[in-house]
Order: C-alpha cells, then sequence, then structure tokens
C-alpha cells in the first residue's frame, strides 16, 4: 500500500480505538488516540509494563500541544524553533483527564489527554515528529497520538521492523508498511525537562 492508503487505515484504526503498529522518526512504536484511555491500557497491556509510567505523545505542532498543556515555557519554544533531531520535551501541567474510580468508566474526551499518558507529578512528554509519516497522520487526526516503543517492557526497542517481536506484532490491529519506515533514525530521541521558569533538566541525550 501507498502512503495514502496506509494513512487511511491508520486513521480509521485510531478513530476507533485501535492500536497501531507505525515507524517513528526515531524507531517503530505502538500508538492509539492519546484521549481514549481505554485504547491507552490496551497498549499498557500488550507491553506488560504498568501504567503508573507516562508514555511519550506526538504532536503536529506548537498550537496543538498547547491545547494539552497549561503553558508552555518560553525555553520549550525556543528549542524547538533551533531543533533538528527527535527531541521529546516533558511539560509540567497536562490537561488530562481525572484516573476513574474503581468501576467506573474512563473518560474519553477529544480536548483531554486520557489520564494513563501522564505521569504522576502531572507532567507529560510529547514530541513533534521529523518524518513525513507520523506529520502527516498526526495532523490528519488533529490530535495527540500515542509513540511509545514497540517492544514488551524491559526488552530493547525495535530499531527496525525486523526486530519487531511477533508478540508485539499479534497485538496491534494495523501494522503500517514497513516500507514507509525510511526517515526513522532508528534512535531514540533525547529527552529534556522543562520547568515553567525555563529550567533545563536533560533525562537522555
Amino acid at each position: 500500500m501507498n502512503l495514502k492508503e496506509n494513512l487511511e487505515k491508520s486513521m480509521e484504526v485510531l478513530r476507533s480505538g485501535g492500536i497501531l503498529l507505525y515507524p517513528t522518526d526515531t524507531v517503530w512504536g505502538l500508538g492509539c488516540d492519546a484521549t481514549d484511555p481505554e485504547a491507552v491500557s490496551r497498549i499498557y497491556e500488550l507491553k506488560q509494563r504498568a501504567d503508573s509510567k507516562s508514555l511519550v505523545l506526538l504532536a503536529s505542532d506548537l498550537d496543538m500541544i498547547a491545547r494539552y498543556v497549561r503553558e508552555i515555557p518560553e525555553m520549550a519554544i525556543q528549542l524547538i524553533e533551533v531543533n533538528d533531531l527527535p527531541m521529546t520535551i516533558i511539560y509540567p501541567g497536562a490537561i488530562a483527564s481525572d484516573r476513574p474510580e474503581p468501576g467506573q468508566t474512563p473518560v474519553k474526551d477529544r480536548y483531554l489527554l486520557a489520564y494513563n499518558t501522564v505521569a504522576e507529578d502531572g507532567s507529560v512528554g510529547i514530541r513533534i515528529p521529523m518524518m513525513n509519516f507520523c506529520t502527516e497522520l498526526v495532523k490528519r487526526f488533529g490530535r495527540p497520538i500515542v509513540s511509545t516503543s514497540a517492544n514488551i517492557s524491559g526488552e530493547p526497542a525495535p530499531h527496525c521492523f525486523a526486530e519487531i517481536s511477533e508478540k508485539i506484532k499479534a497485538g496491534a490491529d494495523y501494522i503500517v508498511d514497513a516500507g514507509l519506515e525510511k526517515g526513522s533514525t532508528g534512535k531514540s530521541s533525547s529527552i529534556i525537562r522543562i520547568g515553567l521558569d525555563s529550567t533545563v533538566e536533560i533525562i537522555r541525550k
């Protein structure tokens, strides 16, 4: 399938609460609608990872990020403007749904990040991707999507499609054409935490 067909099928899966296995500008990722707590839970289950950990999200641009965090630090804007490599920024003050009480159904609201994408301190890691497929997908979808490495927790992240385990492939509702992985670096992004006072902490280079 070509780029257009892969984008259309990926959009169907995201809208229906499904899980996507797709190439990103870094490594292969598992993705879903970042505002859908139940879809996010399925990714945690597939990765065998506790949902007390946060997930990296992809956004199309600063305008999209601004809709899901209370304030974008000035330093983050400056870094994004000059950055030329994949970079995930941890923002304080995510705008997210509340964790449901036991027995309650999680709230899905396109204007709120799913509670289980956010760290316990209320921060969230977001990256603006540098790859045609990802950029176009998030732009078309209109809200952030999850982008967590396509591996079982504790195992190495897959640098290319050939390294993805069969268990991960079987758990995805749609696998994007491996021919579209051109543009992936095969390396994890840098991670930088930025405070509202523009203090910078490098988590991963």
